[in-house]
This record gives C-alpha cells, sequence and structure tokens, in this order.
C-alpha cells in the first residue's frame, strides 16, 4: 500500500489544466500520522508528499519522515511531487541525507510551459523551473520530469520531450490533458509530432542513450508483459489522504465527499473501496471488440471521472490517442527486438536493468 498526504490546499501557482480544488486548508501532523497508523499496511510502504504545491509544508514533511523512522525504521520510502518553483539548494540537501525522492513538473519548451504554468498573476514560470530542473539533475540525475501536453501545445511537444532530454532528463512522465479542447486539428497535429519522436526514440535506442519516454516505453512493456494489468486497481494500490483526514481512492478524487473511503482516525471503509474499485473495474461497453481494450488506460479511475464525470465512461480522446500511439510503440518495439538491440532487450526483458544501468552509469562517472 502507498499512501498520498495532500499536506495542503494551497498552491503558488494558477497552472490554467490544473484539476485541483486549491483552498487553504493544511494537513496536521496528527492527521498524518493517523493515516500512516491506519492504512500502511504490509511490510513496505511509500509515502507521496503531494498538494496543492507541498513544499510549502516543507518543515512537516521532515517531521512525518521523522516519526515515520523512530516508529518503523527502514519501512517507508518518501516521494514529493512539486511544481519546482520552490526547490532551493538547502531543501535539496535535506532531502538528499533524508533520500527523499523528489519529481518535478516542466512542460518542456518555453512556450508550451509558460502558456499554462503561470503563477498568481499570470506570469510564466520558465526560468524559474528550469533553474530547479538544473538543480534537481545535479544532484539527483535520475529524478523524473511530469511534462503535461494540452491541444494548444501539441505542436511544441517533440521539441518539448528532446529540449528536456538535451538538459539531462532520463526519466519522462508525459500526460495529456484529456480535459482539453482537443480538436481534429489538434489531434492531427499530436499524431505528427508522435511520428518524429518515434523515430527520434528509436535513434535513442540505437545510440544506447538511456531515456524513458512514457508514451512509448509503457506501452512496449504492455506488449511484452501481457499479462500484467493495466488497471489501476482504483483504491487498492494506493490511498489518497486529504487535508482533512478524509481517505480516496486516488488523487483527483480528494475534495468529492462522494468518492471518500473513509478517514484517518476510522480507517478504510472496506465496503465503501470494495464498491468503488468493483465500479471502476467492470469491462466498458465502448470498449467490446477492440484490441487495445486490456493495454489501454480505459480503467484509469481518476481519467474516467475528470474529463466524463463517471468511473464508467472513458472520454473520446482517449481511444483517439490510444490508437495513436499504440501502432507507433509496437512498430518501434517490433524493429528493435528484430535488431537485437542490447538496450531494448536489457530495458524491456531484465529485471535487474535499472540495477544494472546504474552501476554502470556510476563506473562511467
Amino acid at each position: 500500500m502507498h499512501l498520498t498526504l495532500h499536506l495542503t490546499d494551497r498552491c503558488n501557482l494558477a497552472c490554467r489544466y490544473c484539476y485541483a480544488r486549491h483552498g487553504t486548508a493544511d494537513m496536521s501532523f496528527e492527521t498524518a500520522c493517523a493515516a500512516i497508523e491506519k492504512c500502511a499496511t504490509g511490510p513496505d510502504c511509500g509515502i507521496v508528499f503531494f498538494g496543492g504545491e507541498p513544499l510549502l509544508r516543507a518543515p512537516l514533511m521532515w517531521q512525518i519522515m521523522d516519526w515515520c523512522e523512530a516508529c518503523r525504521p527502514g519501512r517507508f520510502h518518501y516521494k514529493v511531487t512539486t511544481n519546482g518553483t520552490l526547490l532551493d539548494e538547502a531543501f535539496l540537501d535535506e532531502a538528499v541525507r533524508r533520500g527523499l525522492h523528489v519529481a518535478l513538473s516542466h512542460d518542456g519548451a518555453r512556450a508550451a510551459h509558460d502558456a499554462f504554468r503561470v503563477d498568481s498573476a499570470g506570469a510564466g514560470t520558465f526560468e524559474a523551473v528550469d533553474a530547479a530542473l538544473a538543480r534537481l539533475l545535479e544532484r539527483r540525475p535520475y529524478s523524473p520530469v511530469l511534462a503535461t501536453v494540452n491541444p494548444e501545445t501539441a505542436d511544441r511537444l517533440a521539441e518539448s520531450v528532446q529540449g528536456l532530454q538535451a538538459k539531462g532528463v532520463q526519466y519522462l512522465i508525459l500526460s495529456m490533458n484529456f480535459a482539453g479542447s482537443w480538436t481534429d486539428a489538434a489531434l492531427q497535429t499530436l499524431v505528427k509530432e508522435f511520428r518524429k519522436l518515434a523515430d527520434w526514440h528509436e535513434e535513442n535506442y540505437r545510440k544506447e542513450r538511456k531515456f524513458y519516454f512514457s508514451p512509448f516505453d509503457k506501452r512496449i512493456a504492455s506488449r511484452v508483459f501481457p499479462e500484467r494489468s493495466n488497471s489501476c486497481r482504483l483504491g487498492m494500490r494506493q490511498i489518497s489522504v486529504g487535508p482533512d483526514g478524509r481517505l480516496f481512492p486516488c488523487v483527483q478524487f480528494v475534495g468529492r465527499a462522494e468518492y471518500a473511503i473513509g478517514t484517518a482516525v476510522a480507517g478504510i471503509d472496506e465496503a465503501r473501496r470494495e464498491a468503488l474499485y468493483r465500479c471502476n473495474e467492470r469491462d466498458k461497453p465502448e470498449c467490446a471488440g477492440c484490441a487495445l481494450e486490456r493495454r489501454c488506460h480505459n480503467k484509469c479511475g481518476c481519467l474516467n471521472l475528470q474529463t466524463t464525470g463517471s468511473l464508467e465512461r472513458i472520454p473520446a480522446v482517449l481511444c483517439e490517442y490510444e490508437r495513436m500511439v499504440f501502432p507507433l510503440a509496437d512498430r518501434l518495439a517490433t524493429r528493435l527486438y528484430r535488431a537485437r538491440n542490447a538496450l531494448f532487450l536489457q530495458r524491456h526483458y531484465n529485471p535487474a536493468f535499472p540495477i544494472l544501468s546504474f552501476l554502470e552509469d556510476l563506473g562511467a562517472s
């Protein structure tokens, strides 16, 4: 089980595509501890600090980590997802010392980033976030970067992805703003950009440039291991804890009282969690007969809720997107497998690849 602690509703930015409901609520230390006591089951548990902007509550982060290690040393691992604007050297020093992993949101090219990731005055944040990225990668070269693609910035996709790699990013998680206004023209632009990136990513493999690109590499994994479910298993693998201590099955449900599955004090309402899980797992009628049904993200509860308002309906644009990206990923996998590309075979067929890759890079440095 993994816990996402929403330390605050507050955020120092006003990103134009943000789904979060910003307010003034803050989580207390007591609420965080109660949630961990009730929900952190099993021998290993991940604690994710989230918001709002969690670095607004940095002292609380350290306090929670101290408490966790005092109670159950070595059982927890920690991660924070941040917009980067408060990511200074002092925070990074403490994060490295404590083993806190940092994920940073950065949308790539300046024009793409500043179109949506703005402060409360509407000013772009590219300069501040780009500087934070450089600081982070200097200390933690494998830190993941999260980028969002919008219809208005689709034409900057290849530029953004390639630019982030040039800055030293090695692990890029790309998210589509499916709630955006995706026109036919925007989707046509998007597929052109993905075709460019498919050729470019093949070149990454051939030149042994270690760059993980989620739209292709995650879908290649679903081809290599078709027995692995692509379901998010809503509420079963992770739980989000709102600032007030209410429990939710995932991050985009926080603040929606009708989807609460318990409280930090009372614990998980197992019947409610099971009911939401079963609802989300039901096959979608519109997916019947589709060759991609078991591989695509049609059972992502957060995505469906955000875009259609229901766990049981999927957005039409998701179908367009998956039918666009899967053939490119499968073609890439076929070509690299037939060529017996060493990096491709290691990444997708050797479970020890992350450790071996780290040791290889350590030896080369």
